[in-house]
C-alpha cells in the first residue's frame, strides 16, 4: 500500500506540471488518492509540531533558529488542491487544511507579537514599560538580534568604509578583497554573496557567512591593506620599503616633506600620517594620468578615514603636475626636512632639489633595477654635488608558517615522551586525564609545532638609496 501511494504521489506530481484539470479532478475524488493526501497532510502537521518544539534555546544560535522558522515548501498533493475547486475535495481533506492554516497563522502572530519573550536571553535583555534604564557608562547595541557592548572609541560599520574581506581555507588566504561600503551593493565571490546592507551596524572584525555558508572575516582596512589594493597607476612603493625610506629620511610629526614622483599615491599617504597635521607634503607627478590617480586615492582614503574616526584626515598633501627639472619656480622660497624621489632618472633633478634640503638631511631614492642605482651613483660622480651616499639596501621579507602539527584526522599530534620505567597505562591513564580537562586539546607544552618558510613569497622590489647632502 505504502509503495503503492508513493508511486500514486510521483504521478501526481508530473499531472500537476501537465495541466491536465479533469484527469485531475477524477484521481483526486478516487478513495486512494484521499487515503494518500490525508496521510501526507498529517505527516506534515507532525512536522509542525515538532518545530513548534525546536524554538530558540538559549544554546541556539540566531541562523539556526531563522532555519526553524522558515517556511517548508509545499507538497505535490498541496500544489494540486490549490489548483482544483472546492467541491471536488472530500472532507477530510477541507478539514485538514483549515486546521493547517489556523497553525500558521497562529505562529505568524506569535513571532510579530513584540510582548513574546521567549528564552532566557530574551528575558534578559527584554525592556518592558516596568524595567529601569540602563546607566550610559555600560551602553548597549542590538546587533542582528545579539547585544553587543560599545567599548570606548568603538564605531559600527557604516556606509562608506573601506572594508577587507577575506576567507582562509587550509590555513592559507584563499580570497581577499577591498570593497567600499555602499546602499544596494553585494559582495561577490566564488564562496558565495553577502548583501551590504548586512554588514552596516556591525562590529568590524566578526565573520559573516555567505549565501553558500562559508565563514568570510570582515574587518576595516588599514594604510597597508589600502595601498596595496586601491586602483594603481604605476608600481606602488610596497610598504616594506615604504617604512625603511620613512627612517631612513627620520620623518617626524611637523616636517616638510618634499617627494618627486606621486605615481599611485602611496608614499603621499605615508608621509601625510607621518608628517601629521602640522607638517606638509609637496608631492609632484610629470605624468597627468598619474597626478589623477593619486589625487583620487589620497581624496578616497581621507573620506573614509573620516567615516570611521569622525574626524578628518589631515589634508597636508599638495599634488603638483609638473616636470622638476623646469621647474624650479615651484620650489622658490621653500625649504625641506628630507626628499623622496621615485624617478627613472633621479640624478637628472637632484641639481634642482639640493638647493632647498636643509644642510645634513636625508635624500632617499626609490629604484626598481640594480642598473638604476649605477647611473645615480655615476651621475653623482661626474656632476660633483654635495651629497654622500651612505647605503644601498634591499628590503626583504619572508614570511613563515608556524602551525600546530595536525593528524590526517584533524585531531593534534601529541608529543611523546621516552619511558623511564614507567607503567604504560598509568601514563597514558595520566596523559588522557590531563588532556579531557583542556577544552582546547592537549595540555600546553604536549603539541609539536611546523616551522617552515611559506611557499608563496614576495619577490625584489626595489633597491634604496640613502643620500645625506653635506656642505
Amino acid at each position: 500500500m505504502a509503495v503503492h501511494a508513493a508511486h500514486r504521489c510521483t504521478y501526481l506530481h508530473r499531472l500537476v506540471h501537465s495541466r491536465n484539470r479533469d484527469l485531475l479532478v477524477k484521481l483526486v475524488q478516487s478513495s486512494c488518492s484521499r487515503i494518500c493526501f490525508t496521510a501526507s497532510m498529517r505527516s506534515y502537521e507532525d512536522d509542525g509540531q515538532s518545530q513548534e518544539s525546536l524554538k530558540l534555546r538559549p544554546n541556539q544560535t540566531e541562523s539556526q533558529a531563522l532555519l526553524i522558522s522558515r517556511k517548508r515548501p509545499l507538497s505535490p498533493l498541496e500544489r494540486i488542491s490549490s489548483l482544483l475547486p472546492q467541491d471536488v475535495l472530500s472532507p477530510e481533506v477541507m478539514q485538514l487544511r483549515e486546521q493547517t492554516h489556523q497553525e500558521q497563522h497562529e505562529e505568524e502572530a506569535e513571532k510579530c507579537d513584540p510582548a513574546v519573550v521567549t528564552g532566557e536571553e530574551d528575558l534578559e535583555t527584554y525592556t518592558g514599560p516596568g524595567t529601569a534604564e540602563e546607566p550610559k557608562a555600560a551602553a548597549f547595541q542590538r546587533v542582528e538580534g545579539q547585544v553587543c557592548p560599545t567599548l570606548l572609541g568603538e564605531s559600527l560599520l557604516t556606509s562608506g568604509e573601506l572594508l577587507i574581506a577575506e576567507y582562509r581555507k587550509n590555513r592559507r588566504v584563499a580570497f581577499r578583497k577591498m570593497f567600499q561600503l555602499q546602499p544596494g551593493s553585494r559582495l561577490q565571490s566564488s564562496w558565495g554573496i553577502i548583501m551590504h546592507e548586512d554588514l552596516m551596524g556591525q562590529p568590524a572584525g566578526r565573520f559573516l557567512k555567505t549565501s553558500r555558508g562559508v565563514p568570510i572575516f570582515i574587518r576595516r582596512a588599514s594604510l597597508e591593506d589600502y595601498v596595496l589594493h586601491f586602483k594603481r597607476g604605476p608600481a606602488i612603493a610596497y610598504p616594506k620599503d615604504a617604512a625603511n625610506m620613512l627612517l631612513m629620511m627620520d620623518v617626524m610629526e611637523g616636517d616638510c616633506v618634499l617627494e618627486s614622483g606621486s605615481g599611485s599615491g602611496a608614499m603621499s599617504l605615508f608621509l601625510s600620517r607621518a608628517v601629521g597635521s602640522k607638517g606638509s607634503v609637496l608631492s609632484v607627478e610629470v605624468r597627468e594620468d598619474h597626478h589623477r590617480r593619486s589625487v583620487k586615492n589620497y581624496e578616497r582614503w581621507r573620506m573614509s578615514w573620516a567615516l570611521r574616526r569622525e574626524q578628518e584626515w589631515p589634508n597636508n598633501v599638495e599634488f603638483q603636475h609638473a616636470d622638476l627639472c623646469s621647474s624650479s619656480s615651484l620650489l622658490a622660497g621653500r625649504g625641506f626636512h628630507s626628499v623622496a624621489l621615485d624617478l627613472i632618472h633621479p640624478h637628472l633633478v637632484l641639481p634642482t632639489v639640493l638647493p632647498h634640503l636643509h644642510p645634513g638631511a636625508v635624500c632617499a631614492v626609490y629604484l626598481a633595477n640594480i642598473t638604476q642605482v649605477v647611473d645615480l651613483l655615476e651621475g653623482l660622480r661626474c656632476s660633483g654635488l654635495p651629497v654622500l651616499c651612505e647605503r644601498v639596501i634591499e628590503v626583504p621579507v619572508r614570511d613563515w608558517v608556524v602551525d600546530p602539527a595536525l593528524q590526517k584526522n584533524g585531531q593534534y599530534c601529541t608529543r611523546k615522551a621516552p619511558n623511564l620505567g614507567e607503567d604504560p597505562r598509568s601514563q597514558e591513564e595520566s596523559s588522557d586525564g590531563a588532556n579531557g580537562e583542556n577544552n582546547f586539546g592537549p595540555a600546553f607544552g604536549n603539541v609539536p609545532y611546523i616551522a617552515r618558510p611559506h611557499p608563496e613569497q614576495m619577490s625584489h622590489t626595489a633597491f634604496l638609496v640613502k643620500l645625506r647632502k653635506f656642505v
